[in-house]
């Protein structure tokens, strides 16, 4: 195909011209089951119309006026947002990459607060925080840094769910380690889940040591893993946590939330975003966040994960080259034997929309609307196509 778009994604010849909940419908109106949610940004499916209401009306009132006036509806979900959190404040921004940025100048100007010159965040191996130079250089994957060196200084990289490596940065004074930054269930690094209590552990090292516990839910965040947010099955709260991808389903927007020692550092002059937290992107936001409440939506995203975790399960058993299936709420991960990203192509012929990751990863992020009819479609497509492709 002829295009002049710069060649940054290996797109499937495929062109979407409509959808309905879990559906979408592409140019020649074949009909597909979207397993993955633009990367779970849809949770609430595709044309919901709570949100079509909710844009509609504010796109005949008013799109953009800058952050250098008030917001009201950036007003109504920053409180929102922190009725859900238990956080303090909220930076609006227009991705995830930028809510990281965010989090990651707050980390510096806290560092500095304490005299450190050169302070360091402690980053997890595996990880993804975007594409942006910052989050790039905290992403805990060479592939993608490639190219692009120099990184920024500052960071350490360690091992995911692994609390000695934690503890051996952090008592190595010199390392000048100020935050630590985690993504409470792994997502672009392979559906990694960590053990129940490793974000209770370092919560603690936090808390003793002066640090700032910083987390990336852009994935696990909105209800993704059962929970509003992903720290919340663990009781605890950090000091920042950064928001983006299902809190606009699909409107680009970002949020970057902070407490206690955090919540003060970036004033006047020390951040900005010219489109972040606008009246559009808010409105939808704001329709978002009554949507799941109304409907009870994250209610039943555990039993839903589980439903498709054991469907999987019972049907792949026999099958010894899947060699893990694992689920936090709609996070879904199947590890197989060897490289699979030609299942992607597979599915997409087969009128269902997934993705690999980490190479032998079958990565699902179904919207949390997914009902038990859509579900037992998934499996059955999904587990008929892993046994083709294996055998």
């Amino acid at each position: 195909m002829n295009t002049h778009i710069m060649p940054t994604y290996n797109r499937l010849p495929i062109t979407f011209n409509k959808g309905e909940g879990v559906w979408l419908w592409d140019q020649n109106n074949k009909r597909y089951l979207d397993a993955l949610s633009g990367i779970a940004v849809c949770n609430l499916g595709h044309a919901h119309p709570a949100i079509h209401q909710a844009i509609s009306e504010q796109s005949q009132k008013l799109l953009h006026t800058s952050n250098l006036y008030n917001i009201a509806n950036q007003e109504k979900l920053a409180d929102l947002l922190i009725s859900k959190s238990e956080m303090e404040n909220v930076f609006f921004s227009n991705s995830g990459a930028e809510a990281n940025e965010a989090a990651l100048k707050i980390a510096r100007l806290y560092g500095h607060q304490q005299g450190i010159d050169t302070p360091s965040v402690l980053v997890m191996e595996k990880s993804f925080h975007g594409r942006t130079l910052g989050a790039l250089s905290a992403t805990g994957n060479k592939k993608i840094q490639e190219g692009f060196l120099p990184l920024l200084d500052g960071f350490i990289h360690i091992p995911f769910n692994n609390l000695d490596a934690i503890n051996s940065v952090v008592n190595n004074k010199n390392n000048n380690i100020v935050a630590i930054l985690v993504e409470p269930v792994q997502g672009e690094g392979g559906v990694n889940i960590p053990d129940p209590d490793y974000l209770n552990k370092i919560r603690k090292v936090c808390d003793e040591n002066n640090l700032l516990m910083m987390l990336d839910e852009i994935q696990t965040g909105i209800g993704r893993t059962g929970k509003f947010l992903a720290y919340q099955h663990n009781d605890i709260v950090p000091d920042v946590c950064t928001l983006a991808k299902a809190l606009g389903n699909g409107i680009p927007i970002g949020a970057c939330l902070a407490r206690g020692k955090a919540a003060t550092l970036l004033t006047a002059g020390k951040h900005g975003s010219t489109f972040g937290g606008n009246p559009l992107a808010c409105s939808a936001a704001l329709a978002v966040l009554k949507t799941l409440d109304d409907e009870k939506i994250i209610d039943q995203v555990e039993s839903k994960g589980g439903q498709i975790r054991v469907n999987l399960s019972n049907k792949l058993k026999q099958n010894q080259a899947v060699s893990n299936i694992r689920n936090s709420g709609l996070m879904i991960g199947i590890d197989l034997s060897k490289p699979c990203g030609e299942l992607v192509e597979m599915a997409h012929k087969k009128g269902l929309l997934i993705n690999v990751t980490a190479e032998k990863t079958i990565r699902l992020l179904p919207p949390l609307i997914i009902n038990s009819k859509q579900i037992e479609l998934l499996t059955d497509t999904l587990s008929e196509l892993i046994q083709e492709f294996t055998k």
